[in-house]
Order: C-alpha cells, then sequence, then structure tokens
C-alpha cells in the first residue's frame, strides 16, 4: 500500500539530445513529479513521447541536461563516489522492454541472476549464492533446473520472469519497468503484470511502470501520468483519470482503447488530438495545476478554470 511519504522527487528535468544544434531534440522537457513509497505510478503515451528516457535518465542511465532527481533525499545526478554509486545501484534497477536483447546469451541463467549478487558481495558462499539463485528462480515462477540453461532456450515469458529475477537479486526497494510486457504475448502480459503486484506486496516494492497499454496500466497503477512530446500533460489517480480525462490528448488517448463489445466498437467515436487547440499567447503562463484533488492538468490559467468548472 502507497504511503505518503516520497521515495522519488523529480524537478524541473530535462534530457535534451544534440543540445544547440539544428536537430535538438527534447526528448524529456521540464517534467515534475513525486513517486511515493510502496506505489505504483504508471507513465502512458505514444511511442517517442520520451516515456522511456525519462525512466533511463532517472536511473542515470543518461546524465540528465538539467533538474534533479531526489532519491531517498539524494542528488541521483549529483557527481558521487564509485562507494555511493554502488549503493544507489543497488536500491534502484530496471526491468527493460526486450527480455531477449537485456540478457547476454553467452550467460547461462544462474550467472545472469548472479551478477548483481556478486558485484554487491551479498552471498557469503558459492553454496549461499546459488541458494539465493534457486529462491529467485522459484520466486518469479520458475525451477531450479532453470539455473544451468541460456536465455535462447525460454519463451518471452519465462525470459522476462529471468529478467524481473535479475532486477530482484540485489533487494533494490524501487523498480522502473520499462514497458516489460510490450513484447510478450497477451496470454502472457497478465501473469506477468500479476506477478509484479505479487512481489510489490511480498517486498514493499515502489515502480515506475512504463507502457503504452493503458488498460494494464490502470489494473496496475496507483496514479498514472500521461506524456506528449517530453511534457507531463496530466497526473491524476488511475480510476480519477480514466473516469474524468481532462487534457484533450488524454481523452483522445482513452478514446483509442478497445472494448470487447462490437455493439459499442461499431459506434465508437475515435478523439483526435490536435496540439493546435493550444495556442496560447505570447507570455501566458503554461504549468501544471492541480484542477482537483491530487488530479494535475498542463493547461494555462483560463484552461484551468474551464477543467475546474467541470468538476461541479
Amino acid at each position: 500500500m502507497a504511503s505518503q511519504e516520497k521515495l522519488l522527487e523529480i524537478k524541473h528535468l530535462k534530457q535534451y539530445f544534440n543540445v544547440g544544434k539544428p536537430n535538438e531534440v527534447r526528448a524529456v522537457d521540464d517534467l515534475t513529479f513525486d513517486i511515493y513509497k510502496g506505489e505504483t505510478l504508471g507513465l502512458v503515451g505514444e511511442s517517442g513521447c520520451g516515456k522511456s528516457t525519462t525512466g533511463r535518465t532517472i536511473i542515470r542511465l543518461y546524465d540528465a541536461t538539467d533538474g534533479e532527481v531526489i532519491f531517498n533525499g539524494r542528488n541521483v545526478h549529483e557527481k558521487k563516489s564509485r562507494k555511493a554509486l554502488k549503493e544507489f545501484n543497488r536500491e534502484m534497477q530496471m526491468i527493460f522492454q526486450d527480455p531477449y536483447a537485456s540478457l547476454n546469451p553467452r550467460m547461462k541463467v544462474a550467472d545472469i541472476i548472479a551478477e548483481g549478487i556478486d558485484i554487491h558481495g551479498l552471498a557469503k558462499s558459492k553454496a549461499d549464492r546459488m541458494d539465493r539463485v534457486y529462491k529467485l528462480l522459484e520466486t518469479v515462477g520458475l525451477n531450479r533446473e532453470h539455473a544451468n540453461r541460456y536465455p535462447h532456450e525460454f519463451s518471452g515469458g519465462q525470459r522476462q520472469r529471468i529478467g524481473i529475477a535479475r532486477a530482484l537479486a540485489v533487494e533494490p526497494s524501487f523498480i522502473i519497468a520499462d514497458e516489460p510486457i510490450s513484447a510478450l504475448d497477451v496470454s502472457i502480459q497478465a501473469q506477468v503484470v500479476n506477478l509484479l503486484k505479487k512481489l510489490q506486496k511480498e517486498r514493499g516494492l515502489t515502480y515506475l511502470f512504463i507502457a503504452h497499454d493503458l488498460s494494464m496500466v490502470k489494473y496496475i497503477s496507483d496514479r498514472i501520468g500521461v506524456m506528449y512530446f517530453g511534457k507531463l500533460v496530466e497526473l491524476a489517480p488511475a480510476n480519477d483519470l480514466y473516469n474524468h480525462p481532462l487534457h484533450p490528448y488524454t481523452q483522445s488517448l482513452l478514446s483509442a482503447i478497445p472494448l470487447p463489445d462490437p455493439d459499442y466498437e461499431r459506434t465508437r467515436v475515435r478523439k483526435i488530438y490536435d496540439p493546435a487547440i493550444h495556442n496560447y499567447e505570447q507570455g501566458e503562463e503554461v504549468k501544471m495545476r492541480e484542477v482537483a484533488p491530487n488530479h494535475f492538468v498542463y493547461c494555462s490559467e483560463k484552461e484551468f478554470k474551464h477543467y475546474k468548472s467541470t468538476f461541479k
């Protein structure tokens, strides 16, 4: 269960590529949000909106162009000693989108999972190391016989379970799940999401769950943030976002979700988002504003008044 204690504070985070050049890309453009201990924050948006770049910048796979990432009161992007960086890497782990590309094909499963255990010196002996590996395999729904196999001998769902076991091996408190189900068959997706929920409950984990499948995001998330071209345009509790979407882009995304109802599908009207509707006047302040309790929208003062009136 999520607490009101902040685990992660993102403040004006920016991640630009080719800075100062004609082809400059503002992949993450001035993001500010918090993640609370024990919660799952879903981050959604179309491909190329900056979701994965946000996750990779938070975990320091990319050096931020500007802004702060405060994790447990410490700035992630400050210059750190090797020891401090090692401690941070143990606390924050990542599950990657492609479960095959993220596993070394030349390493056995036991060595893939135990890599973090070895780096952080968590095992007292070789026997303890293997015991930890066996327990982790069983935790993610595999068995100890799998330890001596190679990644290519597994299905996509099993490989993702190995990736989850590797992330759990160093006993982190925060996991960034970067589209962990998008490369899997639909029949396997629910199994992996249910496993993540079970692990969260048992281990008190906090997740940033990045995805573009809105129905699955609603199922796993406590709150959801919607990204569009590097900006966070709406942030709200999951049910509020689905029942009362405010930003036109959020409405457009939700209108694209298919339902298993042929009659509804025949008459379903897709809302097309046109960014030209936001032709802000020069000098007009556009920022994240709290329209309702814990429901934030990126808007102008005029839009804010309109959105607020929809709650009356």
